[in-house]
């Protein structure tokens, strides 16, 4: 039986862009493959897996779904690994696959944007995907790396991380002392967070680049802060697009690091898809 289906499950799904990359990529590429959404939340992912029969070639995975995926993985890279997320699963011939595509979306993001390295970051948000953006600044070769949160206690597993990765995590409530200056930084809020105006300021004006995994509404608020001051700032379509481009490469060629043909038509696409200028 082809392996032809895939999909992209989560609760909520609806909003889901991932249907309009992975249709836009696959078209390029030539491959009648079928990609839709599923409304599965925690309880049922397990059954819903089960399920799933000889068809399937893999699956997209966000919220809540991530640490389900990961214990569901027969073998894991090291993104997920490290993070204790999957949000890719391949169906391989020696077994379910998992991936954590937001590692390598953040970084290509990025670097899109000319930002090579950073030896110093803050990420805003201690919440799923700041370990992701965690293991995204080491890779640039950052030593030390600010969390700053409501609640600093909730960055615990963060500074752990740090310490496994050896650098240096540092804990700082939002709106305590954020204005220490760094290279770049990536903020991790759920789309719509609104901070004091204050602290965004003062998270803008010492925060170097901003990427925000925000993009609905976009600017998101913290990006208008940046906007405000004259900086630039990411939109988290760009790491939406880039960890999908790494998905498409796991489900076509079985690796992330594995080009695609025609790649750059295929990212073309991908960003036209969701309305992002090439």
């Amino acid at each position: 039986m082809t392996q032809n289906n895939l999909a992209v499950w989560g609760d909520p799904i609806d909003h889901s862009r991932s249907p309009l990359l992975h249709a836009a990529a696959y078209d390029v590429l030539g491959l009648e493959w079928n990609y839709a959404r599923r409304q599965v939340d925690a309880d049922g992912f397990d059954s819903a897996l089960a399920g799933l029969d000889a068809s399937w070639r893999g699956l997209s995975l966000t919220m809540p779904l991530k640490e389900r995926a990961f214990a569901a993985a027969t073998s894991r890279d090291r993104p997920a690994t490290l993070t204790g997320a999957v949000n890719t699963l391949h169906f391989a011939v020696d077994g379910l696959r998992g991936y954590n595509t937001d590692v390598g979306g953040l970084g290509r993001a990025l670097r899109r944007q000319g930002i090579e390295e950073a030896d110093t970051a803050r990420i805003v948000g201690a919440g799923a995907t700041a370990a992701s953006a965690l293991v995204t600044l080491v890779d640039l070769g950052a030593r030390r790396i600010e969390v700053a949160a409501r609640n600093p206690l909730k960055a615990a597993a963060l500074v752990e991380l740090g310490a496994a990765l050896q650098v240096l995590v540092v804990p700082s409530a939002l709106g305590a002392d954020t204005a220490a200056r760094v290279d770049v930084t990536i903020g991790t809020l759920p789309g719509g967070t609104r901070l004091d105006g204050s602290v965004a300021d003062a998270l803008a004006a010492e925060g170097g680049a901003l990427l925000d995994v925000a993009y609905s509404p976009w600017p998101s608020a913290l990006a208008e802060h940046w906007f405000a001051q004259g900086k630039g700032a990411i939109s988290g379509l760009s790491m939406l697009v880039e960890q999908a481009l790494l998905q498409v490469r796991i489900f076509v060629a079985g690796a992330p690091e594995a080009e695609l043909p025609n790649e750059p038509a295929v990212l073309l696409a991908m960003r036209d898809a969701v309305g992002l200028a090439s």
